[in-house]
Order: structure tokens, then sequence, then C-alpha cells
């Protein structure tokens, strides 16, 4: 049952990004734990309500591109998507490396660009490979575009998510990132514009930030590993073991909804047990209006208190 005026959306994606596996027991500058952040951004989504349909993670999938981490990455991942039925899309980052990414990935060890298009339900996921190997600046070269422009000529029901490692933004919050940024941005506007992409989802920044590109709203997700604080003190550059967190969307006909989910749960200072919701369900619009919009409403005032609230 939907409260508000809105329908339940058709599509729901959950953007993942940076995890940055490592071989067994090895910790990101000997603190971070990165596959403990993956784990915990993956059974917050086991709570959700619609379920993702499908993981996108876009970038830095194991930091040194080491066999065992892909494999230990699908042994996390794949069993989690399984469980929510979501269709898994992987994106090459700078850290991670064509041959081992590919073998490690789909089976096969290839140096050629790894793009990709999903089909998730109608609506048209495409992974492509911002990756210059030996850098960690992003580039797309003249084929992935000519090649891009190809798939996009032909529109998706549901229109087309382009997922990819270096955002096209502009990084106001982390000077030092720009000069890793990726490169000839106004070529991929030229072939994205007045297409049927309706959002870019990127990473690479270790925080979540937000803009447009080409008149596309542009999404990138923050890191499970660590990540950036965008105002530190006195630092030209500073990774932080916190705030890590993914990004849902969930696809409207006409919008997207973007919400930044914190992989770690806070301690609660108020709420209602979720057996409210069918006592809410149960009331007229009217009603539901009155005892939970109301100021004076009882629940506010004390008069009334539901079990287990706190």
């Amino acid at each position: 049952m939907q409260f508000g005026q809105y329908p339940a959306p058709g599509h729901v994606v959950a953007h993942l990004s940076d995890p940055h596996l490592l071989a067994a027991g090895a910790r990101q500058y000997d603190v971070v734990d990165p596959d403990a952040g993956l784990r915990l951004a993956l059974a917050r989504l086991d709570r959700l309500d619609p379920a993702p349909q499908a993981l996108v993670f876009t970038d830095d999938l194991a930091d040194r591109a080491e066999p065992e981490a892909y494999a230990r990455l699908r042994a996390t991942v794949e069993p989690a998507a399984a469980r929510l039925g979501a269709e898994v899309v992987w994106v090459m980052g700078n850290h991670d490396e064509r041959a081992a990414y590919s073998l490690g990935l789909f089976g096969v060890a290839s140096e050629a660009t790894q793009d990709r298009v999903h089909d998730v339900d109608g609506l048209r996921i495409v992974s492509l490979d911002t990756s210059v190997p030996g850098y960690h600046h992003g580039e797309l070269t003249d084929a992935q575009l000519a090649w891009l422009a190809d798939v996009l000529a032909t529109p998706a029901p549901h229109g087309t998510l382009l997922a990819l490692h270096h955002p096209p933004i502009p990084i106001p919050m982390m000077p030092a990132a720009e000069v890793i940024e990726l490169l000839d941005q106004h070529r991929l506007a030229q072939v994205v514009r007045g297409t049927d992409v309706r959002c870019i989802l990127g990473g690479h920044l270790h925080y979540s930030t937000h803009s447009t590109f080409a008149g596309i709203p542009v999404s990138v997700a923050s890191a499970t590993c660590y990540t950036s604080d965008p105002a530190p003190l006195e630092r030209f550059v500073s990774g932080v073991d916190g705030h890590q967190a993914m990004t849902m969307l969930h696809v409207y006909a006409d919008r997207i909804v973007h919400t930044v989910v914190p992989a770690d749960q806070a301690p609660e200072v108020s709420g209602f047990p979720s057996d409210v919701r069918a006592q809410v369900e149960r009331l007229t619009p009217e009603e539901r209006r009155e005892l939970l919009s109301r100021k004076d409403s009882p629940i506010y005032t004390g008069e009334i208190q539901l079990p287990g609230q706190v």
C-alpha cells in the first residue's frame, strides 16, 4: 500500500562502489577491512522492500587486481544477489586490470575494453570501461564512443542507466581528484546528449555527490571500503575509515529518486516497530493524516504510546 500520491517505482537499483578488495586478511592502509564494509552494505539490502532488481558496482572491485580478490568478491556478492533475485552489473575501475577482471568475473582473460549491456526488465544498464592501463585517470576511445552511440541509437523500453567509473562532473570538494578525472568529457557529451540515458552512475571519488552532464543527472556513490573526507582539516587529501555508504535508485516513469544509505547502522533514538505499518494501513487516508500529520496528535503529545515506540 502506498501512503502518498505516487505509485510504486517501476525499477529498483542498488548502486555500490569501490569495494577495493584485497587478498584474504589484508587491510587497506593496515586499518580498513574492505570485506567488512561490503558485507555490511549487502546485509542492508536484505532489509529493503521492494528489493533491488540490479546491483551496480561502479569500479575498483579489487584494489590490486588479485585473482583471489575477484574470487572472493563473487563469493560474497553473487549469493546475496541470488537471495534478492537481482542481476549483478560489474564496471571496470582504475585499480582493476582488464585481464584479471575479465578472467575473474567472466571466465575469459582479455585486454579489450570491458563494455557490456544489461537488460533489467526493460531498463537498460550500460557498463562502460573508462580505465586506462597503467594510469588512474579515465579515457574513452573512439571505438568505445562509436559502440556506445550504436547501442543508444535504439531506445530501451524504460530508458538507460550509464555506469562508469570516472564520473563526468566537476570535483570542487576534492581538487586533487581533478588530476585523475575522465579526460575529454565533451566527446562523451556529444554521444549521450538527447538519448534515452536517464542517469549516469559513477564512483572513483569515495564520497557521494550529484550533478548533471549533457542535461543528464549524474549520481556518484560513496565507497564500501574507506571514504574521502570532503572537508578535511589542513589536508590535501584525506581518506577515512567511516561514512561508508551506497545509493538506492527508485526508477519511476518520469523521474529517478536517489537515496544515500549508510552501510553501517547507527543507534536508534526514535521510531516505531515494523508491525505498526499494518495498523496504519487499516486506517483511512483521512485517519492517517490526522494521526500522523497533526502536530497535536496524541502520538506526538504522548497520550498514545504504540507498542515498541522508542
